[in-house]
């Protein structure tokens, strides 16, 4: 018999830990602990007797809600002494798994994760639960403890804040063609530190926001803002100068194609972009340039390069 429960439950691990994953990297936007919340979620499945468990499921669902919403509120405290901006860490397209890609691609982009940080943990984990796993508001409620009434309000009011939102579109407006030129366009741009050509890539409000990691890693501290600081900023021969120094790919990353930077398989940086409403121009950029933050990277550029 025990070997039974242990052949299931290896089976059931091996059906749903990236489904558990995937719930918990939207929470968290932290891939290191959303493989901590999906550990410690399966050790105690292990310890439960499977047979009184009536949806499978469900129950990894809410068990890792419940984890994800302590974690988001121990977050905060510690995210006040984090040196510079927090950023989510970036994650492979081939890292999450082929199989995810219908559910994953309107919810798991960059800027969509930076939109859910400003959210609360119950906001945050109603609206992931509705949004991109589509469950029930009764459901939901038994999951965050809320009423059911509450997290229709809750989804309704998220909704709207985002919608709301001065942001770049979250779903790539930008055919893939199109994205891709983009990217090359800009590589290029910054490599020359050609002026005219970033210039005719920024919106008129570009935002640039760099993650070292809380660590005292070089690069900027506070997100830049605005034409010209953004532009001065990319075609400048001091800062970020580094950077031209490494080997550039044009990789999926959240989904999305990105730019990669590494320097002898050594991934050194994760460029995300957020492209206008329209899908023309950038606006906004995502540095990520920490390395604990860079390690669901592969040290190999994938076959878009």
């Amino acid at each position: 018999m025990f070997d039974t429960q242990t052949e299931r439950f290896e089976e059931l691990y091996l059906h749903y830990k990236r489904y558990a994953f995937s719930i918990a990297y939207r929470m968290l936007g932290s891939a290191a602990d959303a493989e901590d919340v999906l550990q410690d979620c399966f050790a105690d499945l292990q310890r439960r007797e499977l047979d009184d468990i009536d949806n499978i499921k469900a129950y990894i669902a809410k068990s890792i809600t419940n984890r994800c919403l302590n974690l988001m509120n121990s977050a905060r405290s510690r995210r006040e002494t984090y040196i510079g901006e927090w950023l989510p860490e970036p994650v492979s397209e081939l890292y999450d798994g082929p199989e995810a890609a219908a559910e994953r691609k309107d919810s798991l982009s960059f800027a969509f994760l930076v939109l859910l940080e400003k959210l609360s943990p119950v906001e945050r984990a109603v609206f992931v639960l509705r949004e991109a796993y589509q469950y029930e508001y009764e459901a939901i409620a038994g999951m965050v403890g809320k009423g059911e009434s509450n997290c229709r309000q809750i989804f309704s009011r998220v909704k709207r804040t985002l919608q709301a939102e001065p942001a770049p579109s979250v779903h790539s407006p930008a055919p893939g063609q199109a994205r891709r030129i983009m990217l090359q366009r800009f590589t290029a741009a910054f490599a020359a530190h050609d002026v005219g050509g970033m210039l005719a890539l920024l919106t008129e409000q570009p935002v640039l926001i760099a993650d070292g990691g809380g660590q005292e890693v070089h690069t900027i501290l506070r997100p830049m803002t605005g034409r010209k600081g953004v532009l001065a900023l990319l075609t400048s021969h001091r800062v970020l100068n580094e950077m031209r120094t490494w080997e550039p790919s044009i990789e999926l990353v959240n989904g999305d194609e990105s730019l990669v930077y590494r320097m002898q398989e050594v991934v050194k940086a994760v460029l995300c972009l957020g492209l206008s409403r329209s899908g023309e121009q950038i606006q906004s950029f995502y540095l990520v340039v920490g390395p604990e933050k860079l390690g669901h990277i592969p040290a190999r550029p994938s076959l878009l390069h």
